[in-house]
């Protein structure tokens, strides 16, 4: 794993544009640094061996964690988690449907030697995704053909949207995303994701979560056009949306076993009687996942494993140096680091769930930057890498995006 340096190719800015990465200026060019969002003056390179380890470890990280998830239910934690309790048995119930997920990132913390440590698993909302599959994949091709990268992300999701298909109540798919997030970030990410579905054969429909409606007379969630919504893509965490005013009619409308319409029509239910049911993607069960407080069950359960890191609910056991998470916290808000040189505290609205409290240990320093490796899956299968790197401890909204290569064998 090296940090190199190249010269970004002429007209960068219009060709990432061009490209679908249409941020606002304030995320190209940060107000209080010079340095760009997409950044290719630099880039990581692996070795073959590296990725494959890699791979490995985050499928690996991703087994464990469906185990940990059978412990949650089985001994009902919920609580440690600081969800709301009409919401446990819809994960419950949810989690044995096997109702179908789209996609997660795990964050690492790798320097090239020994195994990647997990920081968090963003399995619900992640975004840095068009960067990720798209934009990092056409540097590529543009500037270094004879290389390779950790990236096959647009291919796996447009095959996962495929084998999602036969499961669903329809061929329509919506997706949703909030007009509060203002960067366009979330919109992006959304308004990509329904390209690869509709090239998967969907049919698509795409609009803000504070537009969608609840029918009360036939008990289903609708577009503006008032169409009743079978399959419902949302960037939008199941945190949020089980505290909105409609949350309960969230948990109401899932689905109450696993016949698509087209199934209950041939078995002879009316179909009337299903109208209230939406699939959410991501699913309610991944509310475990994308809650940190399943980073300390990982280490109970797997105590000493070396892709973890000692990691304890509400308070830090035997850590002296330590990071404070708040279990439903974004960005990097709301981050206090107790480590060797002090203590370090962002702020931020997070934490009224509760903390957990994670070993301290430093991210890589490259060329004094700070990398943290976001290792996609989808479906069941690694599928890429992107880069996040900040000059800081604290990977957040201001930390620049970097693409990666394999280096010739």
């Amino acid at each position: 794993m090296r940090r190199l340096h190249r010269p970004p190719r002429a007209d960068w800015l219009n060709t990432v544009v061009d490209q679908g990465l249409v941020f606002e200026d304030t995320l190209l060019y940060p107000a209080d640094q010079r340095r760009p969002y997409w950044d290719e003056s630099v880039y990581y390179s692996f070795d073959l061996d590296e990725v494959l380890l890699l791979e490995s470890q985050v499928e690996l990280l991703h087994s464990m964690c469906y185990d940990a998830i059978e412990h949650v239910i089985a001994t009902e934690r919920f609580r440690d988690f600081g969800i709301p309790e009409f919401c446990w048995p819809a994960i419950v119930d949810s989690w044995r449907r096997n109702d179908p997920h789209l996609y997660g990132r795990f964050d690492l913390c790798y320097d090239g030697s020994g195994s990647a440590k997990l920081l968090e698993y963003n399995a619900d909302t992640p975004t840095t995704l068009l960067e990720a599959s798209v934009i990092q994949w056409h540097w590529l091709k543009d500037v270094l053909p004879d290389h390779d990268q950790w990236n096959s992300l647009h291919e796996r999701l447009v095959e996962r949207w495929r084998v999602l298909g036969g499961g669903l109540a329809s061929s329509t798919v919506h997706f949703t995303w909030t007009n509060l997030e203002t960067t366009g970030e979330d919109h992006l990410t959304t308004a990509y994701l329904q390209e690869t579905a509709a090239e998967a054969g969907f049919d698509t429909i795409g609009l803000a979560i504070e537009d969608l409606g609840w029918d009360q007379d036939l008990r289903c969630f609708v577009d503006l056009a008032d169409t009743p919504i079978d399959t419902l893509f949302k960037l939008y965490p199941w945190e949020w949306l089980v505290n909105d005013p409609f949350g309960a009619n969230a948990i109401r409308s899932l689905p109450s076993n696993r016949l698509s319409a087209r199934d209950r029509s041939a078995a002879g239910v009316p179909v009337a009687e299903s109208g209230s049911s939406t699939m959410w993607i991501e699913p309610v069960w991944k509310m475990l996942l994308s809650n940190k407080a399943i980073l300390a069950v990982l280490w109970q359960l797997n105590p000493g494993h070396p892709s973890l890191l000692p990691t304890y609910l509400d308070d830090p056991g035997p850590l002296t140096e330590y990071v404070r998470k708040p279990k439903l916290g974004r960005e990097g808000a709301n981050i206090s680091i107790v480590g060797p040189e002090g203590t370090l505290t962002t702020a931020g609205e997070y934490g009224e769930e509760g903390y957990v409290y994670q070993a301290f240990h430093p991210l890589p320093r490259f060329d004094g930057q700070h990398p943290v490796l976001g290792a996609w899956m989808v479906g069941e299968e690694a599928a890429g890498l992107g880069i996040r790197e900040s000059a800081g401890l604290v990977t957040d909204q201001l930390s620049s995006f970097v693409p990666h290569v394999i280096a010739p064998s």
